[in-house]
């Protein structure tokens, strides 16, 4: 009867290491996946959208909206850029707070041809994170006498890294190349490397 009592407290004990050892591993895997839901809401709290319109006495017909598109291409910005009729230009830009306020400043700073000091009206938007995407609706280049309007798209990389302006002028080349047809094509390579 006393090896029988011992065999069954041995069980038992073998059980409650078993209990004890699945509570570890719960409590292990609570702590995991609340770190993860930790890090995943800070990386959500650096990302934001916001929509702007800027006014400056030249921002249309300067290249100043592939100049956004380089902006958004170098620091992987998802977003657009648009010309509206008031000669102001619209612009989304989304992603990460820290590049989309380095972004803000080059285009109030413009270009070498555009006006200088431009006026950003910005609001908030909310964050949509299946848009992928920096578009330039209509391009058109008027140093190129490229008219006919085309939708200029960059996909955003993967890696969420940044890349140099000059990295950035090179894929919005590559953009430009692959979307230009027929004669519009020949204009923009003929001027390649000109600054847009």
């Amino acid at each position: 009867m006393g090896l029988n009592n011992c065999a069954k407290l041995e069980r038992e004990e073998n059980h409650m290491g078993s209990l004890a050892d699945r509570a570890l591993q719960l409590l292990a895997s609570a702590l995991i996946c609340g770190i993860a839901i930790a890090v995943a809401g800070a990386a959500n709290a650096q990302q934001q959208a916001i929509t702007a319109t800027v006014i400056g006495e030249k921002v249309q017909k300067v290249g100043y909206r592939a100049m956004i598109q380089k902006q958004a291409i170098m620091y992987n910005l998802a977003g657009y850029a648009r010309n509206n009729p008031d000669g102001t230009v619209g612009v989304e830009l989304q992603g990460d707070e820290g590049r989309i306020t380095k972004t803000l400043e080059a285009v109030s700073a413009g270009n070498k041809k555009s006006s200088q000091a431009n006026i950003i009206g910005e609001a908030h938007a909310p964050f949509d994170p299946d848009l992928k995407t920096f578009t330039i609706f209509s391009w058109t280049s008027t140093s190129r006498n490229i008219s006919n309007p085309y939708d200029l798209v960059f996909n955003l990389r993967p890696g969420n890294s940044e890349i140099s302006g000059k990295e950035a002028a090179a894929v919005w080349n590559s953009i430009a190349e692959s979307t230009l047809k027929g004669e519009d094509l020949a204009k923009f390579m003929k001027h390649l490397g000109d600054e847009e």
